[in-house]
């Protein structure tokens, strides 16, 4: 699942196609709805988006914003979603619930092939959002945000982490109390402050506290830095190579060599090192099992 670093990477190459610094705002010509499941709207119109030029991209939590003719293309990529974008796409349309596009946009052009994008979404299981707004606050994922991970200062983070009485993990992928953390980026982010995902986040002592929020501003920093200028067509492959645990089950941990071992749920896993976050002791890879704290 694309996160605040891909999906900032997304968006800043988006700003440099859609408001490029010494030429004109592009301008919405077409928008396609290729799979029906996509689109989440209906009361503003697709054609609004054309009555103006584009006039920002920002990125919200996890979701990409294109502000453009008085209203707000929003889209959130899910687990399996991507953007590829075309400096030239071919004419014609496409025949909807063919293949993984799930939506198209192109942006006027003076040539038969014009640059736009599509929203793509691989498997069975479809997730990918789409929604033409004038608001982005009618979307309720939007809505229900908390402040972005980045944004929040070490003593709120302090107050957040001591009033939730659950898992560390969960904590960090709650889009409503921080946004912009996921699966992935949330086991970084703990191997780096050697603790456990199942650790309690209300009995963290303080400098376990002050351990996790330098781990979190460290490990999403770095990973924008590494997002920032990429092709969005690079940014997936540069995410799994800077991973230490994530998608690394069985390969040696960067810091101490142990083997990075993994726990499984029914729709997704964790991984983790023992040595660096649980003591050396392994965690059991079932949902029901009683977890190590």
């Amino acid at each position: 699942m694309p996160e605040m670093p891909e999906v900032q990477g997304l968006v800043d190459f988006l700003r440099l196609k859609l408001l490029p610094p010494n030429a004109p705002p592009a301008v919405v010509d077409d928008v396609e709805v290729l799979s029906f499941s996509v689109l989440k709207t209906a009361n503003v119109p697709l054609d609004l988006l054309g009555a103006g030029p584009v006039s920002d991209v920002a990125r919200r939590g996890k979701f990409i914003d294109i502000t453009a003719g008085g209203a707000h293309l929003v889209m959130h990529l899910a687990k399996a979603g991507w953007l590829r974008w075309s400096d030239g796409l071919k004419p014609g349309r496409l025949r909807p619930g063919k293949g993984p596009i799930a939506l198209r946009v192109r942006f006027a052009a003076d040539a038969a092939e014009k640059p736009g994008f599509d929203l793509t979404e691989a498997g069975t299981k479809k997730s990918l959002a789409a929604y033409v707004v004038k608001d982005p606050l009618e979307v309720p994922g939007i809505a229900r945000l908390g402040p972005d991970a980045l944004d929040v200062d070490q003593d709120a983070f302090a107050r957040l982490v001591a009033s939730h009485s659950g898992q560390i993990k969960g904590l960090l992928r709650d889009q409503s109390a921080l946004a912009g953390i996921g699966n992935a980026y949330s086991d970084e982010i703990l191997h780096a402050a050697h603790l456990s995902p199942f650790a309690n986040a209300s009995k963290l002592g303080d400098e376990d506290v002050q351990r996790l929020f330098g781990a979190m501003r460290d490990t999403l920093e770095a990973a924008i830095a590494g997002a920032s200028g990429r092709p969005a067509a690079e940014l997936k492959d540069s995410k799994r190579k800077a991973m230490r645990v994530h998608g690394r089950t069985g390969q040696a941990c960067p810091v101490c060599g142990d083997e990075v071992r993994e726990v499984s749920f029914a729709d997704s896993s964790l991984q983790y090192c023992p040595t660096c976050q649980t003591g050396g002791k392994l965690l059991a890879d079932r949902r029901t099992s009683k977890f190590l704290k």
